[in-house]
Order: C-alpha cells, then sequence, then structure tokens
C-alpha cells in the first residue's frame, strides 16, 4: 500500500510511533524515524528493518528536539537530502507533564506546548514546502481524546491536542487544492509504558468507562495511519478519527 512512500515520523522510536514505522515499513515505504534517544532510535531502527518488504528499503533515524525550528529545519533538509521527496509525515512526538493547574510549573505548560504542539508547526511548515513543489502529500497528526473531552490534571496535554486538531483542520483548508490531505488520528487509552505503570485502581476506573472493556494496542493506531496514508483515503482530509474502544461517542 505504501511501497516506495518517504516517510517521516516523529517520535518514532517506541510506542504508538514505533508501532507506526513498523506497520508503514510491511507496506513498503522509506522511513526516516525522529528521537531525542540515540540508544532508544538504534534499537527501533533495528526492529523496523525486519519487517522490510524489500531489501532496497530505507530505515534512518535522526537526532532532534522537534520543539526547536532551526534543528528541525536542518534535520527535514537532511532527510530530504536522501529521500528527495517526502510523501507522507506523521507527527507523533509528544510528552505528559501533568498536575493540577493550581500547582503546575510554567516549565511544565511550555515543554508539554513545545514539544507536542509548536513541533508540528516545525515539522508542516518545512514538509509543506516539498509536497506543495511535488503537489502532493499525506500529514497525519497524532492527537488524543483529551484534546476533545480533557482530562482533570492534564490541562496542558488536553490544550496542546485540542490545538493539533484544531492545527488539522485549518491546514487541511489551506492544502486541499494542492492535493496534500491532512488528518488526525485521536487515540483513546492505548496499552504503552504509561499505561502500564498506572495503578491497578485507576486502569480500572478507565476500563469501566470504554464500552469494549480494553486498552487499545498500538497496532490498531497504526493500522488506522497506514490507511490515511494510502491512496484508500483518496477522499478524507481536516477529519479527527478517534480509536478508542468506544469511550467518545
Amino acid at each position: 500500500m505504501l511501497a516506495g512512500r518517504k516517510v517521516i515520523i516523529t517520535g518514532g522510536s517506541s510506542g504508538i510511533g514505533k508501532a507506526i514505522a513498523i506497520s508503514f515499513c510491511k507496506n513498503g515505504a522509506d522511513i526516516a524515524i525522529f528521537s531525542r534517544n540515540e540508544q532508544k532510535a538504534k534499537d527501533a531502527v533495528l526492529e523496523i528493518e525486519k519487517n522490510k518488504k524489500n531489501k532496497n528499503q530505507k530505515i534512518l533515524y535522526k537526532i532532534v528536539d522537534v520543539s526547536k525550528s532551526q534543528d528541525v529545519e536542518k534535520i527535514i533538509m537532511e532527510v530530504l537530502e536522501d529521500f528527495k521527496v517526502i510523501d507522507i509525515l506523521v507527527n507523533n512526538a509528544g510528552i505528559t507533564k501533568d498536575g493540577f493547574l493550581i500547582k503546575m510549573k510554567e516549565e511544565d505548560w511550555d515543554s508539554v506546548l513545545d514539544i507536542n504542539l509548536k513541533s508540528i508547526y516545525n515539522t508542516c511548515k518545512i514538509v509543506c514546502r516539498n509536497m506543495i513543489k511535488e503537489r502532493k502529500g499525506k500529514i497525519i497528526n497524532i492527537s488524543s481524546i483529551v484534546g476533545l473531552v480533557g482530562n482533570s490534571a492534564q490541562t496542558n496535554y488536553a490544550a496542546s491536542k485540542a490545538g493539533m486538531i484544531g492545527f488539522t483542520k485549518s491546514l487541511a483548508k489551506e492544502l486541499a487544492l494542492k492535493n496534500i490531505y491532512v488528518n488526525c488520528i485521536a487515540p483513546g487509552f492505548i496499552k504503552t509504558d504509561m499505561t502500564g505503570n498506572l495503578p491497578d485502581k485507576i486502569k480500572q476506573n478507565i476500563l469501566n468507562n470504554i464500552p469494549m472493556r480494553r486498552f487499545g494496542k498500538v497496532e490498531e493506531i497504526a493500522e488506522v495511519a497506514v490507511f490515511l496514508a494510502s491512496d484508500m483515503s483518496s477522499y478524507i482530509t481536516g477529519q479527527v478519527i478517534t480509536v478508542d474502544g468506544g469511550m467518545v461517542i
């Protein structure tokens, strides 16, 4: 489905980002993952490469802080030197620094907004130049159901993810006539290291609010990303697809 497509995935060295990279690799894409941790990136590349559709696929990693505009531009230009074009951009990088607002430190607000939201401004601004030149492209932003419904002690995270949704809808309108599609995936509670560390009581409270009574799997987010990245989604743009077991209906 993605044979020969050139892809950038931010936050691609673990969790949902790595699962998306693996699924894209299985479908024939060349991939550059962005990460802040070199060892995790190297390990992820080795794992992703096991899923190559053909031996000529390129799987790269780049170490970059996606909240830094100049660094992002430099790294994307390096990827373009290798790939020549960027067909697909997946903005997945994100962090949490939870806490009630009255106790939240300014740096915790700033860092979450910078990495989760400013990062997509940084990546899209540069990648869109190439996509507009080629008159094609797919941009997939990984938001969260928290951006739709909010969550206690996550005002910074919710603001960043809600901002991502507004950004996605606006950019989709800007680029629709240029054959560039911009969509959003809003995962619910997905089985990752973060949810694995939750106390059992909190896990059960969450499960009670999920009609399917289970956490999602990273592969289930990746499958939706493959669909949005492929030609099968040729009349879909500006949308937010929730993948949450029915939690937000």
